[in-house]
């Protein structure tokens, strides 16, 4: 079984390699080669967590080289089950986008450019998971952001740009603080494995071990966004395609959380910056939903419930007990499946009405229901609505905070259950306005056409055209002069709203059927947390009984003597 760890980091880069050489020829092909790897790393992922809860953690050493000289990839609870389920949302987001780039007419350049990218950053997401190596991980962390920063500015429209240069940037200097704390950490211990860090840890002096500990957790905390380095992510999601905002919101800030559950486990179990993290929990808890309810745009507000939510997971490793840690687990693994749906289904409102503007937006409910379903469903589990997997995680999570007693505990737990309300009035006050509100006179009906972003030039030729206004209207005609109705293809113009390459596309009351079937997957995977709960909160605990244990992974790595 050991055999299988490196696949889910092998195969998806073999994969991009293919497609690479390939271009944008034999379209079927490489839709069949995309699917089919992700389908694949799937099932090995499920078999390795299997295997890693039966057996203990799967070591497989790159290039046979035994660790701490070689880089070790690790498969214990903890990675497995991330991997699986981050296996399973790059599955169902590739389906999407692939059935999107199709309805679109953009098969060329999706498959050409955007399919590699997506690869080479599920073969890092599954890197970071797996390695045991400090400085792999920054490899990990760096293959995350040139496939990224590919799939967030594809199209080259100014707004992803614009986005995309901020998202490098903040990416680009965390990735530079990420060297400077393995250089100081590879100069005080001589290693850089991590099952030989944490034994070497522990006889440094505390100041050494401070330093290089608050070194690594502001790289880590910037990269899952918590207070207060978060102010990036909501300009940044917003702006890409649908598929690459619904798998950054779902993967790309919990290889973060997931790094610094690895830290505070691992590396410095029971250190000093436990007070820093509740308080870093509190502020991400609250500022980001409090900016949730601020918000008119759908995207938006899932991005700052986004920000908010990753507060819960580091109110759990903060606890740094058996209860936090397995509700932090817990807590990820819904928050992962949920998000990403959501997503999607933003993507699906946009795709239908021309905008994610509750201001423009209305009557979904008559207009779309399988959408509006779709949309309900994760929103209330977001919130924590009873017997959902948001409440699970977060009963778990208030249960562990109790248990602890202590005053900044007992404030998280406040702290959380105000955040869910407000994430409740969130996604009601979203609901209320673009679900079930007559819908305004000017919301786009199908056939209209969705505009990316024109070049002056093609504004000119608009106007030279004869129309009345760039966003169609009433002066708005058909070639033989009548005008268009609202209904009619071409009836009218809606600015902002891009297809995966930045193109004008066009809305449509029918979803592709692979759209709807790949978002429904991941709404059922969400709701199927609810039926399992008590395997899966079993299966948490012993995750987080063998993370605070520590020597299983240590002598999986380093051999049963040490």
């Amino acid at each position: 079984m050991e055999s299988l760890v490196p696949v889910p980091v092998v195969l998806p880069l073999l994969a991009a390699a293919l497609k690479l050489a390939i271009g944008g020829r034999l379209r079927r092909t490489q839709a069949f080669i995309s699917v089919g790897t992700l389908a694949v790393v799937l099932a090995v992922s499920l078999a390795l967590l299997v295997a890693a809860d039966r057996q203990g953690p799967l070591v497989t050493n790159a290039g046979g080289w035994p660790a701490p000289f070689g880089i070790s990839l690790v498969a214990d609870r903890l990675a497995t089950v991330m991997l699986t389920v981050s296996s399973a949302v790059t599955l169902c987001v590739m389906v999407f986008s692939q059935a999107q780039a199709y309805a679109d007419q953009e098969q060329a350049a999706p498959l050409a450019i955007f399919h590699p990218a997506y690869l080479i950053m599920s073969a890092g997401v599954s890197d970071a998971f797996l390695t045991g190596d400090l400085f792999n991980l920054f490899v990990a962390f760096e293959m995350l952001l040139s496939g990224s920063y590919v799939l967030l500015t594809f199209g080259g429209t100014e707004s992803r740009v614009r986005a995309g240069a901020t998202y490098a940037v903040v990416a680009l200097v965390s990735s530079m603080l990420f060297l400077v704390a393995i250089a100081v950490t590879y100069g005080a211990t001589g290693t850089v494995s991590m099952a030989q860090l944490a034994e070497r840890f522990t006889p440094l002096p505390g100041s050494v071990r401070l330093l290089v500990e608050l070194t690594l957790l502001l790289v880590f905390v910037v990269k899952a966004a918590v207070f207060p380095m978060s102010g990036w992510l909501p300009d940044s999601y917003p702006t890409a395609p649908a598929p690459a905002t619904a798998l950054f919101a779902g993967l790309l800030t919990k290889v973060g959380v997931y790094s610094i559950i690895r830290l505070e486990a691992l590396l410095f179990p029971g250190g000093p910056v436990g007070g820093l993290l509740m308080w870093a929990a509190l502020a991400t808890m609250l500022l980001g939903v409090l900016g949730a309810a601020a918000q008119t745009d759908i995207k938006r507000m899932l991005s700052f419930t986004l920000v908010s939510h990753i507060g819960y997971m580091v109110f759990g490793v903060a606890l740094f007990s058996i209860g936090g840690m397995a509700g932090a687990v817990l807590y990820t693994v819904h928050h992962i499946t949920v998000q990403t749906s959501l997503f999607l289904v933003a993507g699906m409102i946009e795709r239908r009405t021309g905008t994610t503007s509750v201001d423009r937006l209305g009557g979904l409910l008559g207009l779309a229901p399988l959408i509006s379903v779709l949309f309900f469903v994760p929103a209330m589990n977001l919130a924590g609505i009873p017997p959902m997997s948001g409440f699970l995680g977060k009963l778990a999570l208030v249960r562990a905070g109790v248990a602890d007693g202590s005053p900044m505990a007992l404030t998280l737990v406040a702290g959380g259950l105000v955040t869910s309300l407000l994430t409740l009035y969130a996604v009601a006050m979203t609901w209320n306005r673009a679900f079930w509100r007559t819908p305004p006179p000017d919301v786009a009906g199908a056939g209209t056409v969705l505009e990316g972003e024109e070049s002056p030039e093609d504004e000119e030729g608009s106007e030279e055209a004869g129309g009345s206004g760039e966003h169609g209207g009433p002066g708005e005609t058909h070639g033989s002069g009548e005008p268009r109705g609202p209904g009619e293809p071409g009836a009218g113009r809606a600015r902002g709203t891009e297809g995966i390459t930045g193109r004008e596309i066009v809305t449509s009351v029918r979803m592709p059927p692979p759209m709807i079937g790949a978002t429904a997957a991941l709404v059922a995977l969400g709701l199927s947390y609810t039926v399992l709960a008590g395997p899966l909160s079993a299966f948490t605990v012993r995750t987080a009984a063998e993370l605070l244990a520590r020597r299983p992974y240590i002598s999986a790595v380093l051999g049963s003597g040490r």
